[in-house]
């Protein structure tokens, strides 16, 4: 193949990119200088943990001006029989692999070349030239290994080639021998090599790394390759994802599908994403929760689901919220929701280990700690804990309610939260609104919050000891929700109910939220309220047939993954986040 030609034929360096001194020789790669002064040593480390913002370190006419060189470079290739973009490459080592084969080579050692050859392929994040000598650093999947390129061991003019023909971020193939260098650094001794992929653009400045936070989300591959450690995040991510599905699996778990395209958006409150379907001739809404369908697994028969999938949901964008996310949802028969906290408590554990090996783990500074069993508190008593309001005294009254809360937390509360008390309409609403305004922020250890108010969970079974409040749990860990669960309504009645009063009361809101703007379509996409709500009357009536007592439990992966990679936006977890059109 012509991307593994030995490079054998004669070559013009480009000579505006190199200038020689009686003392060293600079090479201007990619956006800046590399300058050599140590003979055999180390080839410089490319992207660490650096990401400072630096918008400017490659200017637009810099950026043109490398582009328009590296275009003549494969031109170059082309006219000497060399192909820029290669076919393949007969790899026999990753990067990692050769640092652990040949760990025990002493400084200055040399493997065998007639035994011990390797082939190796990867992205060129750094170099330096002296003379007759070159150091090239390759990075692939696994690390980094020095390519050590000497001009008596490669044929024809492949030094002179390699000096005026590869930069910073051309992947290339090697084929050579293992020798570790006098300074220690273990090198590939290059033999032959192929340009696989030529790069066009410069890579960002070695020393600041890729650093604009809003380019580095919009040009994910950049980011990876400037910064190393962002790679590692989804690596950990894959490991997350593929722990769950062993932990859930070993309990006897099967994994399902269901619809991403529904006629009617339910299992949550939330705005939903609309599209028209041309040939059925109707609307049809991107999913906002997998619940329904799982739960119609149920009702047919299966008595372990779970669905690892992609949700979306048309409203905000934050450090916490991304319009499309991950979450797993599961459901087991027979069982409530003290079984699923048990299993929420072993999926996150074994996630952890997977990751970290330990259940001690740093989060943006604060030390968290998973060590089974978590505390497990009523949203009552926590709330009187943060507040020293008993809702349990107040009874149904929601007047005396909020003049009793506005009372006692009224000097402390900004001007939006005395709005959203004022404007609960009913006291288990007005309950959670307190604990997300006071309590849940302090939850920074693991806790699972128990038995919430029936106005706020349609979708749960009504408490089998309290009445008023619904077997339902929420964990909380850093101050943000991880999972949310129920023993799951069975009752179909009951639950036609909720749900038509759930549709009901959203209408009320619409329909205020409307007349409050008017006829403005532009205001009226962006309020909260203005979207339609519709009942999945096909899900009521597959309750109607019969679904056996269950649990069921949603565990939104990203946030998982910003918990065990210490990462403070989701946006860092996602690989390709939703972003503002840029301007």
């Amino acid at each position: 193949m012509d991307a593994v030609r030995l490079w054998s034929l004669s070559s013009q360096p480009l000579k505006h990119l190199i200038r020689t001194t009686t003392t060293r020789l600079v090479i201007r790669c990619c956006s800046s200088t590399t300058t050599a002064t140590n003979p055999g040593g180390r080839a410089p480390k490319a992207g660490g943990r650096n990401r400072r913002l630096s918008t400017s370190s490659t200017s637009t006419s810099d950026r043109d001006a490398v582009r328009a060189i590296r275009l003549k470079k494969v031109e170059e290739l082309r006219s000497k029989g060399l192909e820029p973009y290669g076919y393949g490459w007969e790899r026999t080592h990753s990067a990692n692999q050769l640092q652990d084969i040949y760990k025990h080579l002493g400084n200055g050692e040399e493997s065998k070349p007639d035994k011990d050859g390797v082939s190796i392929a990867g992205r060129i994040v750094a170099r330096r030239a002296f003379g007759k000598l070159a150091f090239l650093t390759l990075r692939d999947d696994s690390g980094t290994i020095q390519l050590y390129c000497e001009k008596e061991r490669l044929a024809d003019d492949q030094f002179d080639q390699l000096k005026s023909l590869v930069d910073i971020g051309d992947i290339v193939g090697a084929n050579g021998s293992i020798k570790r260098t006098e300074k220690g650094e273990l090198s590939v001794c290059v033999n032959s090599f192929a340009i696989l992929t030529k790069s066009l653009l410069p890579l960002p400045d070695k020393y600041h790394g890729l650093t604009d936070v809003d380019k580095r989300y919009r040009q994910r591959y950049v980011d990876m390759i400037a910064n190393p450690e962002v790679a590692d995040v989804f690596r950990k991510r894959a490991k997350v994802v593929s722990e769950i599905r062993k932990t859930v699996e070993s309990f006897g778990f099967i994994e399902v599908e269901t619809p991403v395209l529904q006629g009617a958006a339910g299992g949550a409150e939330a705005r939903p994403f609309v599209t028209y379907h041309n040939s059925l001739g109707r609307d049809l809404y991107l999913r906002i929760a997998t619940e329904l369908h799982l739960k119609r697994m149920l009702v047919g028969g299966f008595e372990k689901v779970y669905e690892i999938g992609r949700i979306f949901r048309n409203e905000g964008i934050s450090t916490r919220h991304n319009p499309e996310f991950t979450t797993i949802e599961m459901y087991e028969a027979y069982s409530d929701y003290e079984s699923m906290m048990n299993m929420t408590e072993e999926i996150v554990t074994r996630c952890a280990l997977a990751v970290h090996g330990k259940l001690t783990l740093d989060y943006q500074g604060v030390e968290i700690h998973l060590e089974r069993p978590w505390r497990r508190e009523t949203m009552h008593n926590l709330v009187k804990e943060g507040t020293g309001i008993t809702f349990n005294e107040l009874g149904n009254d929601l007047q005396v309610a909020k003049e009793v809360t506005l009372k006692n937390l009224g000097a402390d509360l900004d001007y939006k939260y005395k709005s959203s008390i004022e404007a609960c309409s009913s006291v288990g609403h007005l309950l959670n609104e307190v604990f997300e305004i006071i309590v849940e922020p302090k939850l920074v250890q693991p806790t699972f919050v128990l038995d919430y108010p029936i106005e706020i969970s349609p979708l749960a079974k009504p408490h089998r000891r309290h009445v008023g409040l619904t077997e339902r749990f929420e964990l909380f860990v850093c101050g943000r929700e991880l999972a949310n669960a129920f023993s799951e309504l069975t009752d179909p009645m009951d639950q036609r109910g909720r749900l038509e009063e759930q549709v009901r009361q959203h209408n009320e809101k619409r329909a205020a939220a409307i007349s409050e703007i008017g006829g403005a379509e532009d205001k009226r996409e962006e309020n909260d309220e203005s979207y339609e709500v519709t009942l999945d009357d096909d899900f009521l009536t597959a309750l109607e047939y019969g679904m056996p007592p269950a649990s069921g439990m949603g565990l939104g992966i990203d946030r998982l993954v910003m918990l065990l990679t210490n990462s403070a936006s989701i946006r860092d977890v996602i690989a390709f986040p939703v972003l503002k059109i840029q301007q």
